[in-house]
């Protein structure tokens, strides 16, 4: 499911006016972080989270494992907010920030 680069972009655009969801810190991801990312990537299928890890490597391996662990696609990184996508079988017109926001 590899992105073009204007998919990319619209996904950004969407992405930039969203808040971070998910919070992961320097303990990494538990099964709690893993289980709200999950949640969260369910409904909204684009969210922004946040690693508050000061260690560049350290952070790009946490944001790594969160993809590889929740199955979602990396669409940007900036600073400690990274985007990620997983679109879901059966989106939710309320919730999905793709539906909510196409327009934007």
């Amino acid at each position: 499911m590899a992105l073009s680069s204007a998919q990319k972009k619209d996904l950004k655009r969407i992405g930039h006016h969203l808040k971070p969801i998910v919070i992961i810190s320097e303990q990494g991801i538990s099964e709690g972080v893993l289980a709200e990312l999950d949640r969260a990537l369910n409904d909204h299928e684009l969210i922004k989270i946040r690693v508050t890890v000061s260690d560049r490597d350290a952070k790009q391996a946490l944001i790594n494992d969160a993809c590889k662990q929740s199955g979602s696609e990396l669409v940007q990184v900036i600073g400690k907010m990274a985007i990620l996508l997983r679109r879901a079988k059966t989106p939710n017109d309320n919730l999905s920030n793709l539906k909510r926001f196409k327009d934007f």
